[in-house]
């Protein structure tokens, strides 16, 4: 992918600052974003032109949407437990969100879009997951909203002759993370190093994928789909439980003796919503010639060691705590 003209929404985020690194040598990149949790310093030094803004509005967006060839919609609520105490926000920042990227995308006549969407979408499903499984029917309104902006996406494409490509993620896991299981244990086992509460009964088995090859499928799957609109499954063909990823996290900390303690709600789950096992098919993109490069465990075990450095140096700089 190279000299073309790219918005990328959440574009100072986790996936967006990586999305951002892979592509501003090669194309013309605007980053959007409100800065909720991305950060300018993540993306500012590749040259690119940083825009504050909130797909919210779509005044934010339509300025900025005007002579681009593609748009990588990347802003979202990135927490899915945040719905069980405000059921709005996902309706508003991944639904309205995305129609609002869509209809600037019509008024100015952007070609394609890929779009970040989630294994959410399948709910509880038979695994490994093709895109093909149906009925679609997901048990949190993260989920919800991603099934319903990737609806919008699909008639768009057809109405208007956009080219949408939505990407159903497994767990992404990687540097400049902010939230999810490896992220969490980590600033848990800062405060306290010798006990570790695991939301959960910890047999929660899920696929992780790392932000690079993340990146790397995303972008594959857009320039080589052929429909108009597509939708393609984003992970790894190995899954990994939170009683191992907390093992991993607390070896790349180096500590010992850690006991864990368990908070279990539903049938073991760690929250409502909570989808307890998910293992995506790739076939489909496997099929065009992508695989990642790093199974579910090494990922984790490569993302725990990545997050440690960044945490650890960030508090460190700060006069906080440290790694006993």
């Amino acid at each position: 992918m190279k000299d073309l003209n790219i918005l990328i929404t959440g574009g100072a985020g986790f996936i967006g600052s990586h999305m951002v690194e892979r592509l501003s040598s090669h194309n013309d990149v605007t980053v959007l974003d409100n800065f909720s949790t991305g950060k300018r310093e993540y993306v500012e030094k590749y040259g690119v032109k940083i825009i504050r803004g909130d797909v919210r509005n779509i005044d934010d967006i339509i300025p900025y949407s005007r002579g681009m060839d593609l748009i990588i919609h990347l802003a979202a609520n990135p927490d899915v437990r945040r719905g069980e105490v405000d059921n709005r926000v996902d309706l508003e920042v991944n639904f309205i969100g995305t129609y609002n990227v869509l209809e600037s995308m019509r008024r100015n006549d952007v070609g394609g879009i890929i779009f970040s969407s989630s294994s959410t979408v399948y709910g509880e499903a038979p695994m490994p997951t093709p895109e093909d499984y149906g009925p679609l029917e997901p048990i949190s309104f993260y989920g919800a909203s991603k099934l319903s902006a990737e609806s919008y996406i699909s008639a768009f494409s057809h109405m208007y002759g956009i080219k949408g490509v939505s990407m159903r993620f497994a767990n992404v896991v990687g540097p400049r993370g902010t939230h999810g299981v490896i992220y969490d244990f980590i600033k848990k086992l800062m405060r306290k190093s010798n006990e570790l509460e695991i939301l959960g009964d910890g047999t929660q088995t899920k696929s992780y994928l790392h932000v690079r090859d993340c990146v790397e499928g995303m972008i594959f799957a857009y320039e080589r789909s052929v429909k108009n609109y597509d939708e393609f499954n984003l992970g790894t063909e190995d899954s990994t439980n939170v009683v191992e990823i907390a093992k991993i996290v607390v070896d790349a900390m180096g500590l010992r003796d850690v006991r864990f303690s368990f908070r279990t709600g539903e049938d073991g789950r760690g929250w409502k919503g909570d989808v307890k096992r998910m293992l995506l098919s790739i076939e489909k993109i496997k099929s065009l010639g992508w695989k990642p490069s790093m199974g579910s465990t090494e990922a984790v075990r490569m993302a725990a060691k990545e997050l440690v450095g960044e945490i650890y140096g960030k508090e460190d700089t700060h006069g906080g705590g440290g790694i006993r």
